[in-house]
């Protein structure tokens, strides 16, 4: 729900430069959500959704699986990126969908923010197995990419999750929180984002972190959105609508990791209410949640 509703503020003001955000809102206001008109997800979370029924269904992923679920639940107007369309036209219509995902982008993959913005329930999924977490992050970011750096982001962001969840009913420690981060960080870029992240002092400029598409210019800005205010559902989310550009996605990955610190009860009830309750709506997201809880325990269970 913490990713659902991130997403959902967010994406009104996709795309918008953070100082027309800033002129127009500024983010916080924004959040207050005043006129209390519902608010609608985009494909974040309707992909997460796939995500979700993988794990419950399967209780592990299976990226063949995964991408069949892309392609059931593929809705148009939520607002999928280019190169996600060509991959699920492609799943959907039987063709070598591998293939295309291997050769978007320049022939390397995507490395874009789209594995990262659906996985983090799997973190809290797989938890307290955290290399578990790692493996699967990656089973599920290879329909849509392959590119390291976008593989990266997932795991980043699934792990991230699986900390909070871990400090929950704890003060966060900022500093070893990132370095656990950096310890599972494979690549360059983000080995070097953490790195300069344990320089700043909270609240610092996140500019050079980046706010657009690209998954090592958007996962470090949402984590980082989130460590200033671990216990501030409304603060994370509002900082990341404030970074402009792909706000949907930022506020989506910054609310999913602060939810899975604060729970449902620290999400305002306000915007939990004014998310959209249609098809795959808000009902049927929290039955999800509660299924993947329920399956989560039986596992936990097994011998």
């Amino acid at each position: 729900m913490g990713l659902a509703v991130g997403d959902a503020v967010g994406s009104a003001w996709e795309g918008v430069p953070a100082d027309m955000i800033y002129s127009m809102g500024p983010a916080d206001r924004i959040v207050e959500h005043a006129k209390r008109d519902p608010i609608y997800y985009t494909d974040d979370t309707q992909m997460t959704i796939s995500v979700l029924q993988e794990l419950i269904e399967r209780k592990s992923i299976n990226k063949y699986s995964l991408a069949k679920r892309f392609a059931e639940n593929y809705h148009p107007d939520r607002g999928y990126g280019q190169g996600a369309r060509r991959i699920i036209n492609a799943i959907g219509f039987g063709e070598d969908w591998e293939t295309v995902a291997r050769t978007i982008f320049n022939g390397d993959g995507s490395l874009g923010n789209g594995a990262a913005m659906r996985v983090a329930p799997l973190g809290l999924f797989f938890y307290p197995n955290f290399d578990e977490i790692l493996v699967q992050a990656e089973l599920s970011a290879a329909p849509t990419h392959c590119h390291e750096i976008g593989v990266d982001g997932g795991r980043l962001i699934a792990t991230a999750a699986a900390l909070a969840a871990d400090s929950s009913g704890s003060k966060l420690n900022r500093i070893s929180f990132l370095q656990e981060l950096h310890s599972v960080a494979k690549t360059e870029e983000f080995q070097w984002q953490i790195e300069h992240a344990l320089q700043l002092s909270p609240f610092q400029t996140l500019i050079a972190f980046g706010n657009s598409l690209e998954a090592h210019r958007s996962v470090m800005t949402s984590i980082l959105c989130f460590v200033d205010s671990p216990d501030d559902y409304v603060a994370t989310i509002a900082r990341a609508i404030g970074q402009g550009n792909d706000v949907d996605t930022l506020a989506a990955m910054a609310g999913a990791i602060c939810g899975a610190r604060v729970g449902l009860s620290g999400i305002p009830e306000y915007l939990v209410d004014c998310l959209e309750d249609n098809h795959q709506g808000r009902t049927f997201l929290l039955d999800l949640a509660e299924n993947l809880w329920l399956t989560h325990q039986s596992i936990q269970r097994l011998p």
